[in-house]
């Protein structure tokens, strides 16, 4: 058993299975692309945290089963869509907590197809699919329609869809202290805010590139700082030039930098978050956006 994590422990203890390698290494990434620049390129290992709740899933996850335990919920609810990987990661933790799991998955024309593979791997550690039509995923965040979700599954804890609320947004506020005074710049792919709001709370300043369309994400962020600390905190911006389409999409121009990277360094790249951020990043140092000296860390989310 170890305890939760400093500042989100309310007198739960946590079993040692969901013990996290922390800090997370930062690693030094000879890419000829930051060097010639004089640009130094890090790589925050978020990915090795944890096996099954890599990266700002655990950072975010945490703090929201600490909260689950201490009220005494034996199920967690939360939405996502077919790829979320919040979805697998809430999954794998209602498995190691013994925990009840329900996921509400938007589209209601998956309920009769074959499950993908992060959709398998829900319902592998226990996770009970509830498909709903785009219309009623979209009253998510309603009190009514979460009160019904609650009259159908019973007594539950319900985290929204990837997990960002206060306690995810004070969990992520970690990542940026263990980056103070070791980057210049920290960047991270953006999917609901919660991590880049947390980030930049508390560490240098940050850089977020969201992998969705639809530029809502700055007041998104904003809101979410708001909520967990009473207003804005750090310095954080969005660069909103590398989505390749949306959310779970990709372009030739996207596969074939993360092909060349992988080939580079070793590292096998996430399509859907961190290879966007990776390619917006590269792009954005060889335009000249960092000064020569820079230290530029960017989170592998895994």
């Amino acid at each position: 058993m170890h305890r939760a994590p400093p500042g989100d422990n309310r007198g739960v203890t946590l079993p040692t299975a969901l013990a996290a390698r922390l800090p997370s290494p930062l690693t030094e990434c000879a890419d000829e692309r930051f060097t010639r620049r004089g640009l130094r390129l890090l790589l925050k290992r978020d990915d090795l945290i944890h096996p099954a709740l890599p990266g700002n899933k655990w950072r975010k996850l945490v703090p929201n089963l600490v909260a689950a335990l201490e009220a005494g919920y034996p199920t967690l609810l939360t939405f996502g869509g077919a790829y979320s990987n919040h979805l697998r990661a809430t999954a794998a933790a209602g498995r190691l907590l013994g925990l009840a799991t329900v996921g509400v998955v938007r589209g209601d024309e998956l309920a009769d197809r074959p499950l993908n593979a992060s959709l398998a791997r829900c319902r592998a550690d226990g996770m009970r699919l509830h498909f709903v039509s785009r219309a009623a995923y979209r009253r998510r965040a309603e009190p009514e329609y979460v009160a019904a979700l609650r009259a159908r599954f019973g007594p539950c804890a319900v985290l929204p869809e990837g997990g960002s609320n206060d306690h995810a947004v004070r969990g992520c506020a970690a990542l940026g202290r263990e980056l103070a005074g070791r980057a210049d710049v920290a960047a991270v792919a953006v999917g609901t805010g919660g991590t880049l709001a947390g980030l930049a709370a508390s560490g240098p300043p940050a850089l977020g590139f969201p992998v969705l369309r639809g530029g809502w994400l700055g007041a998104e962020v904003a809101r979410l700082q708001r909520s967990a600390f009473g207003g804005p905190r750090g310095s954080w911006r969005l660069d909103e030039g590398f989505h390749c389409g949306g959310y779970a999409r990709t372009t030739a121009e996207l596969e074939r930098f993360a092909d060349d990277f992988e080939q580079r360094h070793g590292l096998a790249l996430d399509r859907v978050y961190v290879a966007k951020l990776l390619l917006g990043l590269t792009t954005r140092a060889t335009e000249g956006a960092f000064p020569p000296g820079t230290r530029v860390a960017a989170v592998i989310t895994g």
